[in-house]
Parts: C-alpha cells; structure tokens; sequence
C-alpha cells in the first residue's frame, strides 16, 4: 500500500522521552524515528541515551526510565552523527512535535555544536490535524454531549449555562469520573505536593523551599533572600504565574515562605 501522503522527500514521525517538559532545559532520554521515503519505504531506528542529568523520579513514572537504565548509555552527543544523518534532508511529524518534540531535538542539536536545521523543514504535526479536523471548542462539546446546537456561542451567559451542561452530561456519560471536586482536580492536573506552585517552579527539597527550574535550579529560597534580590525582584516582575509570583513577593515584602507539606 502506498504511503497516503505524497511525499517529495522523505518524512521522519518521530516521538521523544525526555527529563521533563521543557524544551530549552530537559535533556531527551529516547528518541524512537521512522523514516518514511517518497515510495513509501520505512526505516525505523530508537536511540536510548544518556541524558548527563539526574532524571526526575516524577517523569520516571511516566516512561519507566531510571538513571540506572541510561548510565552506560551513549549521550546525545555521542550519536548525533547517526541521529543527524537519519533525519539528513527529511520534512519532520509527531504529535505536538511542533510545541515539544521539534524544540527538545534542536536543543540538543545545538547543544552538540549543530544545526537541526528546523526552520527548513516542513513540519505534518499530527495533533493539529486531530484538532482541525475534531473541534474540541465548547461549541463541538455541546453537539457532542447534550445534542443539540450551541446558541449564543461567545456569549458569557450563554457559554456559562453550556458548560454547565456539558459537565453535567459528562457525569453522566462517564461514570468511573470521580465524584467529588478534589478528586477530579487531582485526576485532571495530577498534583506534586512536594511543588509550592501549579507548575512547580519552586519545590520543597529536605524541607526547603528551592527553586526548580534554569540557573537557580537548587537555591533555597531563604538563602536567596540575603543574596539574590535581584534575581527575586526578576521573577516578581516577569511572565510566570501569579501563583508562583506571590511566593517570591511574600518572601520580598513579608519575608514569609509557605509552610512545608505536612509528612
């Protein structure tokens, strides 16, 4: 069977494991690649990889992947030869490749001392045909769960009572939901309760409030108070949630920190 996309040069679907969920500082763990050429012959190859940095027991939990398993791996480094000639002259796919996948791996291009060269590829990402193609605004959510039409759609009042609908129809729909709203948060966006924020930006380490995230990663916060104003005055100024800002503004204004999680 021929390859349902016609292809002009070959196309690399490819999925990423990596340390965490960010693309300019996590480092990839597996990198799995499937070559598909004009004709419609696939090679396929995985590299599993020492990333250089300790992997996080919560992203462990995701993949399965521990320090132990990559230690006498090679590094990204070490196979980027290999890496770079299979994806060499190829349009790229995924899903969200565009938001995660594509980022993580020019990273590590560059951190290699190369050009992944990504602004010159063509990029099919699957995701974003799934949600062309399957609206999952509150409009489609109306036809899907109550049947009927969305009127007034963009209308607060409107879109409010829809919603409320919907999730009542979802309760309904799916009765191994959880019942009770705490449940449903943690099932939704699972918590870590060693994370001070939403995000994680600042995480209790030995019972101390560090940072978790680019250069600081590590720093206690109150040794941060007498030594790094500068770098707190950054973060109570710059584009991060409010959540995690008003740590740092209490700690500037108060000279307060949040309790630690109870054991």
């Amino acid at each position: 069977m021929s390859f349902p996309l016609e292809l002009d040069r070959p196309l690399v679907v490819f999925d990423i494991e990596s340390t965490g969920v960010n693309p300019r500082q996590d480092r990839i763990i597996e990198l799995a690649a499937i070559r598909v050429e004009p004709d419609g012959t696939e090679t396929s190859k995985c590299w599993l990889l020492n990333p250089g940095v300790k992997i996080p027991p919560e992203t462990t939990a995701i993949h399965g992947i521990t320090d132990e398993i990559v230690k006498d791996c090679p590094t990204f480094a070490d196979k980027v030869d290999e890496i770079e000639a299979f994806f060499a002259g190829c349009d790229l796919s995924g899903f969200n490749s565009d938001r995660f996948d594509v980022p993580c791996l020019e990273e590590e291009f560059a951190r290699a001392g190369r050009s992944f060269g990504e602004s010159r590829r063509r990029h099919v990402d699957v995701m974003r045909i799934y949600h062309k193609m399957e609206p999952r605004d509150l409009t489609a959510a109306v036809r899907f769960y109550c049947g009927r039409a969305h009127e007034g759609a963009h209308g607060a009042e409107a879109d409010a009572r829809a919603t409320l609908d919907v999730l009542k129809a979802q309760m309904e729909k799916y009765p191994d939901l959880p019942k009770t709203t705490a449940a449903m948060d943690e099932y939704l966006v699972p918590h870590d309760p060693l994370n001070a924020d939403r995000k994680g930006l600042f995480r209790w380490i030995n019972g101390e409030l560090c940072v978790n995230f680019g250069q600081k990663r590590g720093m206690r916060l109150k040794d941060m108070f007498t030594s790094e104003q500068k770098w707190l005055k950054w973060f109570v100024k710059g584009d991060f949630e409010a959540d995690a800002r008003m740590i740092v503004k209490d700690l500037l204004d108060k000279g307060i920190l949040p309790d630690p999680p109870k054991a």
